[in-house]
């Protein structure tokens, strides 16, 4: 989006005429509502399936469709807030949001519900990164940490809500009530930024046509994204580079999201600012992101397939060992952004991701498969409750620099980054974890031919002999079991794996924490040319 970025002293002046913690709530509430879409669906696909008469595996393109159509609009923010103005944009997305919630609602057939999911994910998409950039025109500088906590609560509490509200409404009413229940609120906010939310006075200056749209650069932003997105979906699932498929979108990504840097790097009015990667600290910031994605729901994924998989929980009692932290984190969260008023944000950054390290090295000493409820509960608050020093003092530090007219395109490109990491997360931790199982087999399974392997199972066949089997059965029950528990301290093994990458990649985040730009705690963030 191609901006005037000389500012006046009026327009560095302004001020919105409501109570900025006013606004920060309305705005905060369209996010929460979006960012609640993104995991009330999960739990919700079997009922789907069921009552449309479609699969299990082809219920899950509601998630990914969503997904998909939210990736796409994510980088493309900044240029339709050029073209449209930031209220408008913002009140467009909040009223279609609602309205293809209210259809998805409504869908007769499971076609017409992915359908429908397109269109919510699509102007989903715009609504967290507006909050973003909304909060950071509106709120003074020494305020800003607070308000990006404000934001930060919405995008815990959402997710942690989302799964177990989406089961008990599935259960109790319909999986239809899932999509309803965005209505309301979607009405509530509509009327609110109406009467509560105006531009700031250098977006006026702000010009963008559609004769200068960049049709180029957004078809390669589609076929990229989706194609990246699909096979982040269904990779580990149809075995990666053994399907030609997947092989397929792979290459397909590849080239289209390469062209598309290449085609908008030179282009004088770009449908991305992929040029805002020169700038150190957003570019910093923006890896911080990625790395944060894979870190948040790569962990969220890991828990509970453990203790599903090793430890015979039920999905609601390892949803449980979840919550604790997110309690938690929600008290965290307004505390850090108080302390990015005092502190700088690089100091709070390296201290979030050597504490993330720490938690990720103690849960690869620790994880077992004879670990307690309680000791997993408390692994998961190590691991997660620094993400409080990441989420609120990476978003400030990544406006140190920035010119103040690209704020739009700016946060639309983080919660890009943020958006993929996780994604990338999700499929990294089921990969790695079903491959390193798979080694770690192999090499127990050289030990079987050993005099104590031999004489484990002999033993253990002595007992069963004694329960009343027959020496062969016996025998044979002997080595399924030992079988069984050879494949259980693999796969726990492979898990230690997983957390000893997520410690190396912490650690590599804390190292470059160092190398960001200074800002002044409670002070401009940055030059606002």
């Amino acid at each position: 989006m191609s901006t005037a970025t000389t500012l006046t002293a009026d327009e560095v002046a302004w001020t919105p005429k409501v109570n900025p913690w006013t606004i920060g709530i309305v705005v905060s509430l369209a996010a929460f509502m979006e960012v609640l879409d993104t995991s009330i669906a999960n739990v919700a696909l079997p009922y789907i399936a069921g009552n449309l008469g479609a699969s299990n595996d082809e219920s899950t393109w509601v998630l990914t469709t969503y997904l998909v159509a939210n990736a796409i609009v994510l980088p493309m923010s900044g240029f339709l807030v050029g073209l449209l103005g930031r209220k408008r944009f913002f009140m467009i997305c909040i009223v279609f949001f609602t309205l293809s919630s209210f259809l998805c609602g409504i869908a007769p057939s499971l076609g017409m519900l992915l359908l429908f999911r397109v269109m919510q994910g699509a102007f989903g998409g715009g609504l967290q990164p507006m909050v973003q950039a909304i909060l950071t025109d509106t709120f003074p500088p020494q305020k800003r940490g607070m308000a990006f906590a404000l934001y930060g609560i919405t995008m815990v509490c959402a997710p942690a809500i989302g799964p177990t509200l989406g089961g008990w409404i599935t259960d109790n009413y319909s999986w239809r009530w899932i999509f309803y229940i965005n209505v309301p609120v979607g009405i509530l906010a509509t009327l609110l930024v109406y009467q509560l939310l105006e531009d700031p006075p250098y977006m006026s200056r702000a010009k963008a046509g559609i004769a200068r749209f960049d049709y180029i650069g957004f078809a390669l932003l589609v076929l990229g994204v989706s194609a990246l997105q699909i096979t982040l979906d269904k990779g580990q699932e149809d075995d990666w580079f053994g399907s030609r498929f997947i092989t397929t979108l792979i290459i397909t990504a590849a080239v289209s999201l390469v062209s598309l840097v290449i085609w908008e790097w030179f282009r004088k009015d770009p449908l991305i600012d992929i040029r805002l990667f020169r700038i150190f600290n957003f570019a910093s910031c923006n890896l911080m992101f990625f790395a944060l994605g894979i870190a948040i729901l790569g962990g969220t994924v890991l828990i509970p397939l453990y203790l599903q998989t090793l430890m015979g929980y039920t999905a609601e009692i390892a949803g449980l060992v979840l919550s604790g932290s997110a309690v938690l984190l929600l008290f965290l969260i307004p505390v850090v952004g108080r302390l990015t008023s005092h502190i700088q944000a690089r100091h709070l950054i390296a201290f979030g991701w050597i504490a993330m390290a720490l938690g990720m090295f103690i849960s690869s000493k620790q994880m077992d498969t004879l670990i307690s409820f309680r000791a997993v509960a408390w692994l998961r608050i190590v691991q997660y409750l620094p993400v409080a020093f990441l989420m609120v003092p990476i978003t400030a530090g990544a406006y140190v620099g920035l010119p103040r007219g690209k704020n739009n395109a700016a946060a639309g490109l983080m919660n890009f980054t943020r958006n993929i990491g996780m994604s990338v997360g999700t499929s990294a931790v089921t990969t790695l974890v079903e491959r390193r199982s798979q080694y770690h087999q192999s090499v127990l399974a050289a030990y079987t031919g050993s005099g104590r392997f031999n004489a484990a199972v002999a033993g253990l066949a002595n007992r069963l002999t004694h329960a009343g089997l027959s020496t062969h059965l016996a025998h044979q029950q002997a080595l399924d079991r030992m079988y069984v528990m050879l494949g259980a301290q693999a796969q726990a093994l492979s898990y230690v794996d997983v957390y000893w990458l997520f410690t190396v990649m912490c650690l590599l985040m804390f190292s470059l924490s160092f190398l960001l730009q200074k800002n002044t705690p409670g002070g401009e963030t940055g030059p606002m040319h």
